[in-house]
């Protein structure tokens, strides 16, 4: 299944693609949708119906009670900031306030120089989950998305802690669906990740090549605090950053940025003035 939340007049509904269609399955958006232990059963109903065809889609999960953000985690990009492959992973959080719908504008922070991209693949909790074993953090995820994790590497670097550059308001994209694990090959799915900025390929790579999968994250998150449904782990981001060119390449208002994982969808966002 393919599962969203949508902008409506009367304001956001979890929704399931039907071909061209979005159905309307009884709630206010998926985070909703995933605190139901029988969400799946659930996400089969029939409901009203919208449009694809020029959808308003909010973040997968507006109000996530944690996004917990991983980086280091493909061999490329660490390569290329010049760093040793990890024994643990590196995480940092963001907050719900740092994110966007798929297709929502990004406003440049008046206060940073150096607007980063960063393509994600993102997992979204359907389960409360502490101390998962294999098989329950398997079963714990719901789905997959997009994310891009928006840096604002000259905050970022400031000091030697990430999470300033990390947690700019309203600058995450993240959707437009979550992907059931069961269209994309399981909870180890190898998707084709890329970045394209203003038509020109920016990071391209598979998330086969992640050095902690989806299911390891899940298990050593929930080690250290409770995974409850909505939640987004966000896996890292593959080489091609614009902090690791020679000259920097950052974005600027004016720029198109797409961020897309096949079978997931794309996050299509536009930089403009504060």
């Amino acid at each position: 299944m393919k599962l969203a939340t949508i902008r409506t007049a009367d304001g956001t509904r979890a929704v399931r693609l039907d071909g061209e269609v979005l159905v309307d399955l009884g709630y206010a958006d998926l985070g909703e949708l995933f605190a139901e232990a029988d969400w799946r059963e659930r996400a089969a109903a029939s409901g009203a119906t919208y449009p694809v065809a020029g959808a308003d889609f909010a973040p997968v999960v507006p109000h996530p009670s944690k996004v917990v953000c991983v980086g280091h985690n493909y061999t490329n990009h660490i390569k290329e900031m010049g760093r040793d492959l990890p024994q643990f992973p590196t995480l940092f959080p963001k907050f719900a306030e740092t994110l966007l719908g798929a297709g929502d504008d990004i406003v440049k922070p008046a206060e940073t120089d150096a607007l980063d991209w960063e393509v994600e693949l993102a997992v979204v909790i359907g389960k409360r989950v502490r101390r998962a074993d294999e098989r329950q953090a398997a079963d714990a995820i719901a789905g997959f998305t997009v994310m891009n994790d928006i840096s604002a590497r000259d905050w970022q670097f400031r000091t030697i802690e990430w999470t300033q550059g990390k947690i700019w308001e309203a600058t995450t994209p993240v959707g437009p669906y979550v992907v059931t694990p069961d269209e994309v090959g399981g909870v180890r799915p190898a998707l084709q990740v890329r970045t394209v900025v203003d038509g020109e390929v920016r990071q391209q790579d598979d998330t086969g090549t992640l050095l902690f999968d989806p299911v390891f994250l899940v298990r050593y998150i929930s080690t250290v605090i409770t995974l409850r449904p909505g939640d987004i782990i966000a896996t890292g981001t593959p080489a091609g950053v614009g902090n690791a060119r020679d000259p920097k390449v950052f974005l600027h208002p004016g720029d198109t940025v797409v961020t897309e994982i096949s079978g997931l969808g794309a996050c299509v966002n536009k930089v403009v003035e504060a």
